[in-house]
């Protein structure tokens, strides 16, 4: 039959089921399998015949013949897959099912009504429906349907390499077939990498599409903070249940990781060949991020069984919780393995920055938000991976991506949800005293981006793209500021030596919080200046000797600290620093320190382009929430500060008896355009003022401005190299108070940021599928679709 009059008879079948008024027997065959006998119809096509009008008024009008189509085309499925899809006519078939469920489901999601159905069982639903009532045909139609996809994801011929010799040879029983030697690439705990197939990829791609769509549900469900609500579908997917749970979840990281866009090495390859493995690796991506939401601020459960986990899993480690994918994650421990993942996650994030070297020149893949979820589960779940990944300086090939995504989406509205995640990974690797150290490496590669030119480390790149995003970041950007300078304040003490550049961009930064009008505008900007306070006290009090660029630029600055020292506040003083607010620019909005040419090949950060789509996204907490404070010991280890007897650092008040819901309701006012709201009062300002960090800074000042005007009038000096070479040799040993306790503030996990994490993660899903557009137009209630 031709594609033509397939495509014609499919779309007879689709409107007599929306016309028909009686209910379309079960058992009437003839009419049932037009919709996936012998159809050439590929998903765009099921796409294009199934209107979303039609299936709503089918969901509406004829209820029981939306069911049976359901019912059926699961039934098919799981015949599929207990046959091992021999037949070119049977492959064909589960891909028609397959494609029209993905079709159908996210309508079946929207309405309320209707979730329960694929949780329901299906009387006389059995096999061949004679409704035997055995285990097996008891099945909720939503479990049937998993454990087919599962099945179908490991079957011989269609979605993995045969193993038989001989096409004579008696088909692989199904059944007794182990999974695990069928893993689809090399990897984590598998070491054979199977020849590439085509067909196979396509396959398999279209399995996980319906698979991501059953657990897209969670789409259609308003953000709850109670970690409670466990997506059904991933829950069962991921349990015992399913005897696959194992090689898919290696397929899936071991698919994505040991992906290489650039072609085999050759430029321009993929000009030649088309290269059908990157969207299977998209939709392993998708799968594997949503199959690892999980909660583990609230993770605990029973553990699997030591046998079933092959070596590559570490068995030593306490009970995870029931979803095993997390299990898995968690327990993976081998040297040779979390190098294989942390190289892959790499060389995958760096692939847009090779791009801008040789434009055209390798593949440019999309997926980089769905990555940096991966690293973060990554991160959160393994502790021991963390811990290799800060090892080395390898960690610098994770860090200089984000930097660039970061840099680059600053002016972009519809990427404020990869600016946020980009910040969460470094908030997280900054609780570790390794990060700080590893970014005293040298910044040799030169990524193009739109920054001054800087001779230094990965330190100094760090800062210089932070002060980039908060002087020249759309306004979106501003509940990021606390975390950006979070992570400054975290690495500060490991900083060997910053560049001039940098130094000046640090104390740029300090004259923009300190202005009068800035710090009586909100409640909690005052916090912004203690963050960078305490920036300066841990280089001065830690790494004095390399950092004579720093010191020489507080001196230059000195008018600055002065000037908090004096800080206003009478009431008449106040009121007349807000009303100058209302007649001059923001300061952030003037680039200071001199800029300096960008580097090579860079083009500015541009916004997004009319039209584009973003999903909103739901409020981060307050990093008062977001972190714990911990102090570094004299032997380097970290003990929790409880919050009675927290230092008085920048967090130290939200003012006595501001309870934080009124603060972080006081920040979003702030932070939004009406900013008649906040009213500051002189008390106020003294609570905070007489805490602000200055003393070691002021010694400093006290004991060097006389010697260094010094040799300025001396020696008739306006060079600065002559300074600053006094300064590398001066030492203040014995001259400045006591060093006091390094403070880090370490990310904790908290239900906040999980359901952060979710929206963000379905956000990013629902925008990336477009080709099907699978939820496009559907009445989705986890964020709102708005247009830029």
């Amino acid at each position: 039959m031709g594609s033509a009059d397939s495509k014609l008879n499919f779309r007879k079948a689709v409107i007599q089921l929306t016309t028909k008024t009686q209910p379309v027997e079960a058992t009437d065959d003839a009419f049932w399998d037009q919709f996936w006998a012998d159809t050439a119809t590929s998903v765009q096509d099921v796409f294009a015949l199934v209107p979303a009008a039609e299936i709503r008024a089918v969901r509406e009008e004829s209820p029981s013949n939306l069911a049976t189509l359901c019912y059926k085309a699961v039934e098919k499925l799981v015949q599929g897959a207990e046959s091992g899809c021999h037949s070119e006519e049977e492959k064909q078939v589960v891909l028609n099912c397959s494609r029209l469920l993905t079709r159908v489901l996210p309508y079946i999601f929207e309405d309320p009504d209707w979730r329960g159905f694929f949780w329901s069982t299906v009387p006389g639903a059995g096999r061949g429906g004679q409704g035997e009532e055995d285990d097996e045909n008891a099945r909720p139609l939503a479990e049937s349907l998993l454990l087919a996809i599962a099945d179908l994801l490991f079957c011989p011929d269609f979605t993995v390499q045969s193993h038989r010799r001989s096409t004579v040879d008696s088909a692989e029983d199904v059944h007794s077939l182990d999974s695990c030697e069928y893993i689809w690439e090399a990897g984590v705990g598998f070491a054979h990498s199977p020849q590439p197939n085509y067909i196979h990829d396509m396959n398999r791609m279209e399995l996980l599409k319906l698979l991501l769509t059953c657990f897209s549900e969670a789409m259609y469900l308003p953000p709850a903070p109670e970690s409670g609500n466990t997506n059904p579908w991933v829950q069962f997917f991921c349990s015992t249940e399913n005897r696959h749970a194992l090689p898919l979840f290696t397929s899936l990281l071991n698919t994505v990781c040991a992906y290489d866009p650039v072609g085999y090495g050759i430029p321009y390859n993929h000009l030649l060949f088309s290269d059908y493995r990157e969207p299977l690796v998209e939709e392993a991506a998708q799968v594997l991020i949503v199959t690892l939401d999980h909660d583990s601020a609230t993770s605990t459960g029973p553990t699997v069984d030591g046998t079933t986990t092959g070596t590559a899993m570490d068995d030593a480690d306490p009970p995870g919780p029931e979803n095993l994918f997390v299990n898995y994650l968690s327990r993976i421990h081998r040297e040779e393995d979390f190098q294989f993942i942390l190289k892959g996650i790499a060389r995958l994030l760096s692939n847009p920055l090779l791009q801008t070297y040789l434009p055209n020149s390798t593949k440019k893949i999309q997926f980089h938000q769905e990555l940096l979820v991966l690293f973060w589960k990554l991160c959160d779940f393994n502790k021991k991976f963390l811990f290799f990944v800060l090892k080395s300086s390898d960690v610098l090939d994770i860090l200089v991506p984000i930097l660039y995504f970061l840099n680059d989406a600053r002016a972009d509205q519809s990427r404020v949800g990869l600016m946020h995640i980009g910040v969460f990974i470094l908030l997280l690797l900054s609780g570790e005293r390794n990060f700080g150290v590893r970014l005293n490496k040298p910044y040799s590669v030169r990524v193009p981006m739109d920054i001054p030119v800087f001779t230094g480390t990965h330190a100094d790149l760090l800062i210089v793209v932070f002060h980039k995003l908060i002087t020249s970041g759309h306004q979106r950007l501003q509940p990021l500021f606390d975390c950006l300078l979070t992570i400054v304040v975290n690495v500060s003490p490991y900083l060997k030596s910053l560049s001039m550049v940098t130094a000046n961009k640090l104390l740029h930064l300090l004259e923009a919080f300190s202005t009068t009008w800035f710090l009586f505008s909100a409640a909690q900007n005052h916090h912004l200046v203690f963050f960078l306070l305490e920036v300066f006290n841990n280089i001065i009090q830690y790494q004095f000797d390399g950092n004579s660029n720093l010191v020489y630029a507080i001196i230059r600055k000195r008018g600055v600290f002065h000037q908090l020292a004096n800080l206003p506040t009478d009431l008449p003083t106040i009121h007349k620093a807000l009303q100058r607010r209302r007649r001059t620019p923001e300061p952030l909005s003037r680039t200071g320190s001199q800029e300096g040419t960008s580097m090579e090949g860079s083009r500015p950060a541009a916004p997004a382009e009319p039209g584009t789509l973003k999903a909103s996204l739901v409020a981060t907490p307050g990093i008062d929430k977001l972190t714990e404070k911990s102090q570094v010991s004299e032997d380097g280890t970290l003990r929790s500060l409880e919050p009675e007897h927290q230092q008085s650092s920048a967090e130290s008040s939200p003012v006595k008896g501001e309870p934080s819901q009124a603060w972080r309701e006081q920040r979003r006012l702030s932070s939004s355009s009406a900013s008649g709201q906040w009213n500051p009062t002189s008390d106020w300002v003294l609570s905070w003022k007489s805490k602000l960090p200055l003393q070691t800074i002021m010694r400093l000042l006290q004991v060097l401005v006389p010697q260094v005007e010094k040799i300025c009038i001396d020696k008739g000096l306006t060079d600065e190299s002559e300074i600053l070479r006094f300064l590398q040799h001066g030492t203040l040993v014995g001259l400045l108070p006591v060093p006091h306790p390094i403070l880090i503030r370490k990310y904790q996990a908290n239900s906040g940021t999980a359901m952060w994490f979710r929206t963000y993660m379905w956000g990013v899903i629902y925008l990336r599928n477009v080709d099907p557009p699978i939820w496009y137009d559907t009445d989705v209630k986890l964020f709102e679709i708005q247009r830029v």
